[in-house]
């Protein structure tokens, strides 16, 4: 095939918080030292900001460096965090208010940000634009470029106008060849780019398996009196048992609304437990409920997010590639956020790149972007939390949430050991029919819903006569396998109903409806037979976030 090609000095795949943090950071530097370098940032969705989601609360720390004057610049971020609360749901009713002085310190809030995570990239995006960047949204960066020496040379966008069987439409387009000295690639948790390349160059060798955990969210516009600007509240325990990790949160920001979601580890072992549903019930817990009842919801959207933290970083420079923010897994689990962690990474990268750039020798493509990482404060932090994950693995929630404080409050992170957790999510679940049914109670369309209108909210749209993204490598695994063993858990643990079992005649087939996935990744982690690989669908597809 015949492909148009264009040349860049930098192509950044993704258009998060990461990705763009570089760019700007790569423009900032080019227009101080006399440069013209030509930047170029792929992404995606429909837009910039389309397929973001995250809780958010957001430490300033790296926003700070990249524009110190944000808060004259207009940012997004106006809603200051005005207090913390902590609960343990002891059960449906019941619950413990936690006292401050007990809470782990890296989940302390003061001085940071209520946010739309969605909202601060469009912001970035425009800040990125005014610096000259080539952005082209709607372009889902989908095969990586390689040289003889297996160098990478930049990225292929996705074919537009293939049918369902693969073949040429009327309206085809052949995606384009984005040739570039150095690719950043930063396209959040489990890229599907990132994914490939750690395997190919065995880039996790050295450390434990990543981690994650499925977040589901919602937005919803409560009464006036119960909006208490500025609130922070976390909660453990109920819904889920002390081997399941996870937890909730609801944060109150501006115009009377509040974000609230819920996370579950994705190292769950019952097959029959769905995040979904164990959302739902959370809602009806009276610490939560108070809040919501009576408001409407607005908005919903779900997202897979990394949770190994230190343990589980690979190596993240190849040859003329580099790995950022949550690509290569820079959340900080302890803390539950990744935005700050994300853009000062993609920010490091920039400067790295930038130095190679701005050498007389053409053909290195080697930064210090690897070693720059370690000397920054992203190392520092990461490093000491790197026994919260595997903390809670080995001691359960109750006891783990307890080793932390001692590990985070007493030691500073220091303690003299580093514990790990070498089991694959997906590894994790046991045999259905050594487990529990989990009965689940129907929604009541005020305070629970189903996942059909749920994904209504979330925008979803795909281009329904294009290839299934969602590629079975065996198809007979889900029936033959999967569903004896483990009662099929795709069809639970997905938040979009993307999944069924259902009946032709005497037979059990397994159906996937793309049309509502909504990018989350998670089937591509849990599946127990790693069958299930996601790719990027046609350009613009998937949700639509206007506030998440």
């Amino acid at each position: 095939m015949t492909r148009e090609s264009m040349e860049f000095d930098v192509v950044i795949v993704g258009g998060g918080p990461s990705g763009l943090s570089a760019a700007i950071k790569l423009a900032q530097i080019s227009k101080e030292q006399g440069k013209d370098w030509q930047i170029a940032l792929v992404e995606k969705g429909s837009e910039i900001g389309a397929h973001i989601m995250s809780g958010a609360v957001l430490e300033p720390t790296a926003l700070d460096e990249l524009f110190p004057n944000w808060k004259e610049m207009g940012a997004p971020v106006t809603t200051a965090v005005s207090g913390d609360d902590f609960y343990y749901l002891r059960s449906q009713e019941k619950s413990i208010k936690t006292p401050n002085l007990l809470i782990p310190s890296p989940m302390k809030n003061h001085g940071n940000y209520i946010i739309s995570l969605g909202n601060l990239c469009r912001w970035l995006g425009e800040q990125a634009e005014n610096l000259g960047i080539n952005i082209f949204p709607g372009f889902p960066a989908s095969e990586i470029i390689y040289d003889d020496n297996n160098y990478i040379k930049g990225i292929i966008t996705q074919d537009m106008g293939i049918d369902a069987q693969g073949k040429e439409k009327p309206s085809f387009e052949p995606g384009y060849e984005l040739l570039a000295k150095h690719t950043i690639f930063s396209e959040g948790c489990r890229g599907h780019l990132g994914k490939q390349l750690i395997e190919k160059f065995d880039l996790d060798a050295q450390s434990d398996p990543q981690h994650y955990g499925i977040g589901i969210k919602e937005i919803w516009q409560v009464d006036d009196e119960k909006s208490k600007l500025g609130k922070v509240v976390h909660t453990f325990g109920w819904p889920l048992n002390n081997r399941t990790e996870g937890g909730g949160f609801l944060y109150h920001f501006e115009k009377g609304k509040v974000a609230l979601g819920f996370i579950v580890a994705l190292n769950y072992d019952n097959p029959y437990l769905s995040p979904f549903e164990e959302f739902q019930r959370w809602k009806h817990h009276p610490v939560i409920k108070k809040t919501i009842e009576g408001g409407k919801r607005i908005a919903y959207g779900a997202r897979a997010m990394n949770k190994g933290g230190f343990n589980s970083l690979p190596e993240i420079e190849l040859p003329g590639a580099c790995l950022t923010g949550c690509e290569a897994g820079f959340l900080n689990p302890a803390k539950i956020k990744g935005i700050h962690t994300a853009m000062k990474t993609g920010m490091i990268s920039a400067q790295s790149i930038a130095d190679n750039l701005l050498k007389a020798d053409a053909q290195d493509v080697k930064t210090t972007y690897s070693q720059d990482v370690k000397n920054s404060w992203v190392f520092t932090e990461l490093q000491r939390t790197r026994n919260f994950e595997p903390g809670l693995h080995k001691f359960g929630t109750f006891l783990g949430s307890a080793f932390t404080f001692i590990d985070q409050n007493i030691f500073r992170g220091k303690l003299p050991l580093t514990l790990h957790n070498k089991e694959p999510d997906y590894a994790s679940l046991k045999p259905a029919d050594s487990c529990q049914p989990i009965s689940y109670e129907k929604p009541d369309n005020k305070i629970s819903f189903d996942r059909l209108s749920s994904v209504f909210l979330s925008s979803t749209n795909h281009e329904e006569d294009q290839p299934c993204h969602l590629q079975l490598k065996d198809d007979s695994i889900p029936v033959s396998v999967n569903l004896p063993k483990w009662a099929e858990p795709a069809q639970r643990y997905c938040p979009a109903a993307v999944y069924e079992i259902i009946d032709e005649g005497e037979e059990k087939k397994f159906r996937i409806n793309a049309q509502n996935c909504v990018h989350c990744k998670t089937c591509d982690i849990k599946d127990p037979s790693q069958n299930i690989n996601w790719v990027t669908p046609e350009g613009g597809g998937g949700p639509n976030y206007s506030n998440m």
